[in-house]
């Protein structure tokens, strides 16, 4: 699966299960780590688990098995790291704690294209 389709993918499922705020930037030649680094916040511990299970299912639809989480059942923050996309799920007072939007400035913010309902 190529990196644009995964980001698309993971950026439909956080819109699916009302992630906060989604960001996500395209650090394709300024990273070795991946080329898309996503962020989004959740009302809730629930909703976050929420996210991540939505992401991880519907990459686990489109073929891809390959992917580590990071955190616990009582994270305030969970990573997913698929390769070349990296996701960071947030309860709002967790993401304002670590504003780790400053690590990508050097990045490309996108434009979102989110289904506003």
């Amino acid at each position: 699966m190529e990196a644009k389709q995964l980001l698309d993918l993971t950026i439909e499922a956080i819109d699916e299960r009302h992630g906060e705020d989604i960001e996500a930037y395209d650090m394709a030649g300024q990273s070795i780590l991946a080329d898309y680094y996503v962020i989004t916040s959740a009302g809730s511990n629930r909703q976050l688990h929420a996210i991540v299970n939505a992401i991880v299912d519907k990459i686990h639809e489109n073929g891809k098995e390959d992917y580590r989480i990071e955190g616990n059942r009582d994270s305030n923050w969970l990573l997913i790291d698929m390769g070349d996309v990296v996701v960071n799920v947030f309860t709002e007072d967790a993401r304002d704690f670590y504003g780790l939007e400053k690590l990508w400035r050097n990045g490309k913010k996108l434009e979102l294209d989110l289904d506003e309902d």
